[in-house]
């Protein structure tokens, strides 16, 4: 089959999109490539195209585990044979699927980035045959990346035990971000594609305002269709949004710290048009595709051009006219500057916490690798007397040093498990009849339930029971406190993974030099933000794109400053100068192509009176 032809059979497209065709056949001819495509450009057939037309099985290496069951769910219900591995669940579980993987005729495999450093998956490398080795986000593998993380590093290991391919895909990467991808992931040589991020239906307006929720009414008043509202804090989510429905505007609040329920009924209230405004934090959009958002408004100034840019990107992913609204005023900056103490409390504080969060659990010295603790930071606060925000970051650094992965409201799975021996259990008196069938159905479906406590399917053991979900939780609740069986309920909640035995004081690794690396990278993007609200006097569109490296491009006609008459075009000739500068000198025709487009005469020309003025370096040859 061509990949149009599966294209076709399975998704029911007679086209592919911009840049994706071409993503395919360099992945489909064995080539390493990174694909940087825009929020909504279909990042996910770039993959799942040469997956299904190459043998053996594509691991696809992604952190967003809500994305990951989402996928492997679109391509069940499209006849694709797909697993996913992520936290929550057990060796037993994992094992089943990456024996599955391995002998089941399975296409994809997703999984986190901590799984492939585990022993268990380590085991499976020399049977699992690998078709491509997909990475999602690729940006976290960069140290220069917004959202960098340790775990990512793993992947350069894996490329020498696995003879594959890698197709890394991401939305936000500026060149110096998408070079260090490429070397991080040992690509053969440089394979950058890229689509132009142009949005020509979109129109970016940012206001400087003191009333934000009145702009906000003004807007849902002026535009129609649905919207999304972003801001900074659970808290303010859900204020703004009894504000807006108070104003008649119909809207709902949404960010991780609601229930699994609650986030999808409201997740589907809105993408199904009965709740026309989200009100949320960053928790929300992601794999999200409703092409008919008419606006996305920011409430607070974002700390990064690339949170921004994603999701500025989610309005008018149909094409149809949209607004990309930033509303900001002195209080904004004021905040971030705050924020950059409180983001990055110092190395001495940092090891602190190491020590009490270890302290917090009861862990001793020299053990504690690989435990899973539900982690509940407002607890962990109040014993030692510290304020939340700056404890939060420190956990969070310590995670980019890869001491532990924290995996924020995460949800658990109810777990069971026998405390009587099995050849006593017939001696036990049970008060309830219905006892005897839930402890029979349990040690049928749940093998192991004798040794530990294991995940099980609420639903399902339900249903073989012949009793609702409540009346289950209730029985076994009874089995719990009658001590035949460890109940430990479903919930919702933050977990800490330890990646190492706990250590002794001073030999916390805490690298100084990438602590100042991260804070000065983390006040650069800040400065672009403020740069972005406060002095751009260029096109808001153009002035975007250059930060991620498309220096050629027409003014976008549409912002508030291009409407204005504010705004001034790039100057080609300081476009390229900038282009070349951000990749310290050393670039390709080639990689000209992918930031500029394939119309050469439009740049080759002013290239070339660059070079013999001595104004930037002469490129080197394509390879």
């Amino acid at each position: 089959m061509t990949p149009l032809e599966v294209l076709q059979q399975y998704w029911g497209y007679d086209s592919f999109r911009p840049m994706q065709e071409d993503i395919i056949r360099e992945a489909l001819e064995g080539r390493d490539v990174l694909a940087i495509l825009p929020t909504g450009g279909g990042k996910s057939v770039c993959f799942q195209v040469p997956g299904l037309l190459r043998e053996g099985v594509a691991l696809v290496i992604t952190p967003l585990i809500a994305l990951m069951k989402d996928q492997v769910q679109n391509l069940k219900e499209r006849g694709i044979k797909a697993l996913a591995i992520h936290a929550g669940m057990d060796r037993r579980e994992v094992d089943l699927a990456l024996n599955n993987a391995a002998y089941g005729d399975y296409k994809f495999l997703y999984l986190s980035p901590e799984r492939l450093q585990t022993q268990l998956f380590q085991s499976y490398l020399d049977v699992l045959r690998v078709s491509y080795i997909v990475v999602d986000e690729a940006h976290c593998i960069s140290q220069w990346g917004y959202d960098f993380r340790p775990s990512y590093l793993q992947i350069g290991a894996l490329r020498k035990r696995v003879d594959a391919p890698v197709i890394a895909l991401t939305a936000t990467a500026t060149p110096l971000v998408a070079r260090d991808i490429m070397e991080k992931m040992g690509f053969a040589g440089p394979n950058l594609l890229q689509a132009g991020f142009e949005r020509p239906n979109l129109s970016y307006i940012v206001r400087k305002t003191q009333d934000k929720i009145g702009q906000i009414r003004s807007i849902c008043e002026g535009v129609s269709g649905s919207g999304i509202v972003y801001v900074r804090s659970r808290s303010r989510a859900q204020e703004m949004a009894a504000a807006l429905s108070a104003a008649g505007v119909s809207a709902s609040y949404y960010h991780a710290g609601l229930g699994a329920q609650t986030r999808a009924d409201r997740q589907e209230d809105w993408k199904a048009g009965r709740t026309r405004v989200m009100v949320c934090t960053n928790a929300f959009g992601m794999g999200i595709d409703k092409p008919d958002v008419r606006f996305v408004v920011h409430a607070d100034l974002p700390d990064s051009p690339e949170a921004y840019f994603q999701e500025a990107g989610r309005a008018g992913r149909d094409g149809l006219e949209s607004f990309a609204v930033l509303l900001w005023n002195g209080t904004d900056r004021q905040r971030l500057n705050q924020l950059e103490q409180v983001s990055f409390p110092t190395l001495a504080y940092i090891e602190d916490i190491y020590e009490k969060v270890h302290v917090f659990f009861q862990i001793p010295y020299d053990t504690g690798m690989g435990r899973m603790l539900k982690f509940d930071l407002a607890a962990f606060c109040k014993q030692f007397k510290l304020q939340q925000s700056p404890a939060y970051y420190a956990v969070k650094y310590l995670e980019r040093e890869g001491h532990w992965t924290l995996a924020e409201d995460m949800d658990i799975q109810t777990r069971i498990g026998i405390d009587v021996p099995r050849q006593a259990l017939n001696d036990v008196i049970l008060p309830d009849p219905a006892m005897a069938v839930v402890l029979e159905a349990l040690m049928r479906m749940y093998t192991g339930i004798f040794s530990y406590a294991v995940p099980i399917d609420e639903e399902a053991v339900a249903r073989r029971c012949g009793v609702t979900s409540a009346s289950l939780r209730q029985l076994l609740y009874q089995l719990s406190i009658n001590h035949i069986v460890r109940y430990i309920p479903a919930d919702h909640a933050t977990v800490l993974l330890l990646h190492h035995d706990r250590l002794r004081p001073g030999n916390v690794q805490l690298s100084p030099k990438r602590y100042e690396m991260l804070r000065s990278t983390w006040r650069e993007r800040v400065q672009t933000m403020l740069d972005y609200v406060e002095e751009a006097d260029e096109c808001r569109s153009q002035f975007l794109l250059r930060y991620f490296g498309q220096v050629e491009s027409a003014p976008c006609g549409k912002c508030d400053l291009c409407r204005s008459g504010a705004a001034r075009p790039v100057e080609l000739a300081d476009a390229l100068k900038a282009w070349i500068s951000a990749r310290s000198g050393e670039y390709s025709l080639k990689e000209l192509r992918a930031a500029f487009g394939t119309a050469e005469d439009s740049y080759l020309e002013v290239l070339r009176s660059l070079i013999d003025r001595g104004e930037v370096p002469a490129y080197r040859e394509n390879r």
